[in-house]
């Protein structure tokens, strides 16, 4: 029997093609999503080796237009909004006045007076929310546009070279995007990715989803499920909000200053300077396990701190994750201990990141 908290699920544009591959579907920040097809160790390996392909349709997407479109987000964004050209894309927090983060985010420029923001799924709401909350003061739309897209992310060694194969024109390069067709339908293609490789993300019109998603497994890509991903972000250690960033954390102490111009006067800039002047108390630091054991979300750091993701790293073979730890023990190389269910494991700090291609 179904639950209605089953059926209260949101599904992609793909939903049956992950059902007819005999996905195994989850719920996931409000929607029903495929885990893995084969096995999450099997997708994994084939993105860190091929190309795979995920359905990211339940992130979200706002855009903004308007003759202070770019005024506007400079306010927001924590990144400077000036570097960005059109047809570039850019990663940027989204924060409070008090320096804690709402979400992470990637902007693309589609035009002097256009952007298109990709919000992650559990916090599309309150992220428009709280962007429209503030466009009052400027010439400014701030649109939903969630409904109007799917995107799919292709990802690997060898995802431009099979993504190629069926698009009209050259893709654009890492960090930039253009507008071409896919498989004979139109496409947003941007040079960005959640893995640690090579590859390219489609905005696509709902409808035009499942032919595309066809034409790439016709190609020779592999299904890839929420499981893989989480696995090949983090062996690259890549943020992943809820995780290892919250309204509880400030930038500086996740390690994301890079992406912080205070300088523009962002909303939270103030508390960001002053956090990056004084030195965070803690920080988040990736690690790996010696020996047995997996750490997970929420495990304690014995002597203080907490773990915000772990898993087993599939190409690595053993145990990794991040976690905040005091910023004296924060240098790589320092020895600490996990309380793994009741267990004290034994880890060590480790340098971003913790998976190099031939390492």
């Amino acid at each position: 029997m179904t639950s209605p908290a089953e059926t209260s699920l949101r599904r992609t544009p793909l939903y049956a093609r992950h059902v007819n591959a005999g996905a195994r579907l989850v719920p996931y920040a409000g929607w029903e999503m495929p885990v893995h097809y084969a096995g999450i160790k099997e997708e994994h390996l084939a993105v860190r080796t091929a190309a795979g392909i995920f359905d990211v349709s339940h992130m979200g997407q706002v855009e903004t237009r308007g003759p202070h479109a770019q005024e506007f987000l400079q306010h927001m964004l924590s990144n400077d909004l000036r570097r960005l050209p059109e047809g570039g894309a850019q990663y940027s927090v989204l924060c409070r006045e008090d320096g804690g983060v709402l979400d992470d985010l990637f902007t693309y420029r589609l035009s002097e007076c256009m952007f298109l923001t990709i919000t992650n799924a559990a916090n599309h709401e309150k992220d428009l929310a709280w962007l429209q909350s503030h466009a009052g003061d400027y010439d400014v739309d701030v649109l939903d546009r969630a409904a109007d897209f799917a995107m799919v992310a292709v990802q690997g060694p060898s995802a431009r070279d099979v993504t190629r194969t069926i698009t009209d024109g050259a893709l654009p390069p890492r960090m930039h995007c253009a507008e071409r067709s896919v498989a004979g339908a139109a496409a947003l293609i941007c040079g960005t990715g959640y893995t640690g490789e090579d590859g390219v993300e489609l905005l696509l019109d709902p409808s035009d989803a499942p032919s595309v998603w066809d034409a790439l497994l016709r190609a020779g890509v592999t299904p890839t499920g929420l499981g893989a991903r989480d696995t090949l972000r983090l062996e690259v250690c890549y943020h992943l909000y809820g995780n290892d960033l919250s309204e509880d954390r400030n930038p500086i102490e996740a390690g994301l200053g890079w992406c912080c111009k205070e300088d523009t006067g962002f909303i939270g800039s103030d508390a960001i300077a002053r956090a990056r002047a004084t030195g965070p108390a803690q920080r988040l630091v990736p690690f790996s396990v010696e020996g047995r054991g997996i750490a997970r979300q929420g495990n304690r750091v014995l002597g203080g701190g907490e773990v915000t993701s772990g898993t087993f790293s599939p190409c690595l073979e053993r145990g990794i994750g991040m976690a905040y730890v005091s910023a004296e023990r924060a240098e790589p190389g320092t020895r600490i201990e996990i309380d793994v269910r009741g267990t004290a494991r034994q880890a060590v700090v480790e340098r971003k990141p913790l998976y190099r291609k031939g390492s």
